[in-house]
């Protein structure tokens, strides 16, 4: 199993490029940021710091959108990235959550999700697409590789990861739900003539290591808050009684809103609805033995990454107690 952090592009600038380079000499593989502009700082001005200060660490934003960048630009700037520093991109991309909502925009259809990921990967990688009516091409490319990994958790999203995405991110660490979708992408893969086993699967999720579940909860509340924006929007096109397994969609029935002012940070005020037993479900939690348990039940289901959201009170405690005592356990 590979391993990667992910973390908010709060300034200063210089921190988060300590905590990436942190990671990497940890044994982290993989260097996540959330990428909502408004929120926090522009993420692709800050990846070209960190790919120049660690040697192999894999860069990219879990996730953007389709909606806020022009597509040739996106691609542009990640086939420069590559160009610079030698294919060490990926693209985690979804519908759009917060760098929509906090502008006015509501999320992507999963169409243009799908015309998005083939577009950008398409110019990253140095082939021809048509945007319009016109034939693009960029030029200067030479070698360019781009992996497209989409999130979703509904069931027409997890089609969609499917039949054209290179990796599925699944932002929650319950087995049932990583059993759930990864068996609906695999499927999907199936039925499309590809093969599942080449769509790497990342899940996604807080990891807090220590004694004190009580406070840990407290800490990791957020993460069931911002899940429940994606739930929400799964039960308003589905309904209650659908496919979607009752595990993720019971908890958000005393949801009131949500006030992206505080998106992923401890504390969250409207995330009074999530209860201790989604935070638990949903994260991990408590000593480095039960981190290992947990994400050898996942790597028994399939699951290829994970990646370590740190938004807590303790980032560089569990940063080391990840790299001293989880990953030695899961990484070959």
């Amino acid at each position: 199993m590979d391993f990667g952090i992910v973390l908010q592009t709060d300034p200063p600038a210089g921190e988060v490029v300590r905590l990436m380079k942190a990671a990497e000499e940890q044994g982290f593989r993989y260097g996540w940021t959330f990428d909502s502009a408004v929120l926090w700082q522009e993420p692709f001005v800050i990846y070209t710091r960190i790919l120049a200060e660690t040697s192999s660490l894999m860069v990219g934003p879990m996730v953007t959108s389709p909606g806020t960048r022009d597509w040739s630009v996106m691609a542009s700037t990640f086939a420069t990235l590559n160009d610079m520093y030698g294919n060490r991109t990926v693209c985690g991309i979804g519908r759009g959550d917060s760098a929509h909502r906090v502008v006015g925009k509501p999320p992507s259809t999963l169409a243009t999700v799908r015309d998005c990921m083939r577009t950008v990967k398409d110019l990253a990688e140095g082939r021809e697409v048509t945007m319009g009516d016109t034939v693009v091409r960029i030029p200067w490319i030479r070698g360019g590789r781009l992996e497209m990994w989409m999130a979703g958790y509904g069931p027409r999203a997890l089609k969609t990861v499917g039949e054209h995405a290179d990796g599925f991110i699944l932002q929650c660490a319950d087995p049932a739900i990583a059993r759930w979708t990864i068996g609906a992408v695999r499927a999907a893969a199936r039925a499309a003539g590809r093969d599942p086993a080449g769509i790497t699967i990342c899940v996604a999720a807080p990891a807090y290591v220590g004694e004190d579940l009580p406070h840990q909860r407290e800490q990791l509340r957020w993460f069931g808050g911002m899940v429940g924006n994606h739930v929400a929007d799964l039960v308003a096109r589905y309904g209650e009684n659908s496919a979607v397994p009752r595990e993720l969609t019971d908890y958000i029935r005393d949801r009131e809103g949500y006030d992206y002012a505080h998106h992923g940070r401890a504390g969250n005020p409207s995330t009074g609805f999530v209860p201790d037993k989604i935070v638990d479900r949903f994260c991990l939690l408590g000593p480095p033995a039960a981190h290992v348990a947990r994400l050898q039940e996942l790597a028994e289901l399939g699951v290829d990454q994970f990646a370590l959201y740190l938004m807590h009170d303790e980032r560089e405690e569990t940063l080391s107690a990840y790299g001293e005592r989880v990953l030695p356990k899961l990484t070959a």
